[in-house]
């Protein structure tokens, strides 16, 4: 049996290629572990390679945040839409057989319950329901974090099959509002910009009813994931009507954050961003488009009008520490306060 050695990672630019290469998600890059790390947790990234040569192959990765929690309980320790597993060659759509799922989650735990008292570990795999095995040291999640149902595009069918999947209201609604010569939609690239689009942002908030981080946040996140957080948004009259914060890996464009005021709610403006910036993720070769989740709210219904389908993903899985009977009975509170994350 092939030994897994796990190892931190303090090479930016090796950890993001490596995450790259294996397909990883946005969450897992880098930038996002460095946004998180300025806003009350750390983190550390790990690789796990299939022995111990300091130039074996690498068959797995994880980019691990922790939360500090009271007194003996030590920290909850999450990997956003991780471990990446390696896949087998040609395998696209699932976990590589060899190690495995199950193997890799098992040696970064290990090497977790090694390096920190930790009440829990939780992961979140960027796969499918039932296609990333764990072993029986692994229990579902009594609490997401980020929610597993969701709704993923294939951006590598054609422009006229991701219509023809549309609802017939919203593909109405693309077109009318693509038409909309009051409209012109691009790339926000300065913090000022983002600013402008922040105020949109309360708007929609307020609307909605849903919290928001401080501006610093998304500042942060704008500046530290870089090229990989790109926003556009829907201007008129050269004010900002609705905006769309993204963040990209190679193969995966998932949503951040997005809102729009009264003007565009009557120009239909987000009809015409959201399917501007699919086209772009598209053009530029990612092949998965993430709406971010879906959770029975009005966001949620507009979300389900650009697809005939939804997607269910692996889930939140808990690898339990000392104390983890308390942290997910007895200290309720507590457990919201490190997972109510809606925000990420």
């Amino acid at each position: 049996m092939t030994t897994l050695n796990v190892a931190p990672c303090t090479d930016r630019a090796l950890w993001d290629a490596t995450v790259r290469t294996l397909g990883g998600h946005p969450l897992q890059l880098w930038g996002w572990g460095e946004l998180k790390s300025a806003h009350r947790w750390s983190a550390e990234r790990v690789l796990v390679r299939s022995g111990d040569a300091s130039d074996a192959p690498i068959v797995g990765a994880a980019q691990l945040l922790t939360r500090a929690l009271p007194g003996p309980l030590g920290g909850f320790v999450y990997a956003p839409r991780g471990p990446v597993v390696a896949r087998e060659p040609g395998a696209e759509d699932t976990p590589a057989t060899v190690p495995g799922s199950a193997a890799v989650s098992d040696a970064i735990a290990a090497h977790v319950h090694r390096t920190r008292r930790a009440v829990a570990m939780s992961i979140e795999p960027d796969e499918d329901a039932g296609a990333f095995p764990l072993s029986h040291t692994w229990r579902t999640a009594e609490t997401s974090v980020l929610p597993a149902r969701t709704l993923i595009l294939d951006l590598r069918k054609s422009e006229d099959d991701l219509l023809a999947d549309m609802s017939k209201k919203h593909r109405q609604y693309v077109r009318k509002a693509g038409r909309e010569e009051s409209l012109e939609i691009r790339p926000v690239e300065t913090i000022a910009q983002l600013d402008v689009c922040l105020e949109v942002y309360r708007q929609t908030s307020e609307r909605a009813d849903f919290g928001l981080h401080e501006d610093s946040y998304y500042h942060d996140a704008f500046t530290m994931l870089g090229d990989d957080s790109p926003v556009w948004a829907a201007y008129v009259d050269d004010r900002p009507v609705a905006f769309l914060f993204m963040a990209k890996s190679d193969r995966t464009a998932f949503e951040l954050y997005g809102g729009m005021d009264e003007t565009g709610q009557r120009l239909r403006a987000n009809y015409a961003l959201k399917w501007h910036v699919i086209r772009h993720m598209k053009s530029i070769g990612i092949e998965r488009y993430d709406f971010g989740g879906l959770i029975n709210d009005g966001v949620t219904t507009f979300k389900k009008g650009w697809a005939s389908h939804e997607n269910l993903l692996a889930g939140t899985w808990d690898r339990p520490g000392p104390g983890y009977a308390l942290w997910t009975k007895g200290l309720p509170l507590a457990k919201r306060a490190v997972r109510a994350l809606r925000r990420r």
